[in-house]
């Protein structure tokens, strides 16, 4: 007995329905990332992705579905690299990693994720509208799930063991506002406001710059 609550099958059946949940997944990544998620129609998805109009629903349940869906793998894959990376620095460092390393770990995945030569820039500017335009789940996600956080969190503490605890926080805090605001689509205000001092392409020149300013400011008396 067909199931009346299930998703409308695509009109047209599928050949590979893998293949077209990834070009569903992939058009709407790119769409919501570029136009807003607002301006986005399940209409525009699928034209772009060249499916058929039922396959949003038919493979993510609803539009809002398919933004979590978005969100959720790719901010799990990031917080993964810079887990990779953490972990490696406390392997290196008998598991008291100095500060510039722990900073690098946090800093460097999204820093070359969104170098403009790399496809994944598109995944960052999906991840920054989430913070400005996402739905009432990713909203939740963003404010309560900190366990990507708490590893870093952790081994600061650890590598201070002299700093109260309320500071390393703070400092954290502080240090994130340098990631969430230092995109490559900003640095031309800044060259101008610079008369061309700052022009920067170079993704690990900016992260030398970024890591110089943070640990200083994470370290100061």
């Amino acid at each position: 007995m067909t199931d009346p609550t299930a998703p409308e099958a695509p009109i047209d059946t599928e050949e590979d329905p893998a293949a077209t949940k990834a070009q569903v997944f992939c058009a709407a990544e790119r769409l919501f990332a570029l136009h807003g998620f607002q301006n986005v129609s399940v209409r525009d998805i699928t034209a772009e992705a060249g499916v058929n109009l039922a396959s949003v629903n038919y493979h993510f349940g609803s539009k809002d579905a398919l933004l979590f869906e978005i969100f959720r793998r790719r901010t799990g894959e990031l917080n993964r690299e810079r887990a990779r990376m953490l972990h490696e620095a406390n392997d290196r460092n008998g598991g008291k990693p100095p500060v510039r390393d722990i900073l690098e770990a946090l800093f460097a995945p999204p820093l070359r994720w969104a170098a403009p030569a790399n496809d994944r820039r598109i995944s960052v500017q999906f991840i920054i509208r989430a913070r400005s335009e996402g739905t009432a789940e990713m909203r939740e996600a963003l404010q309560n799930d900190v366990s990507h956080l708490a590893r870093f969190a952790e081994a600061l503490k650890a590598t201070l063991p002299d700093m109260p605890p309320e500071t390393v926080y703070w400092r954290l805090h502080f240090v994130l506002g340098m990631v969430h605001n230092n995109r490559f689509v900003e640095f031309d205000r800044l060259h101008h406001l610079s008369g061309g001092l700052t022009r920067e392409g170079d993704v690990a020149g900016l992260l030398t710059r970024m890591l110089d300013f943070a640990e200083a400011g994470f370290l100061a008396p």
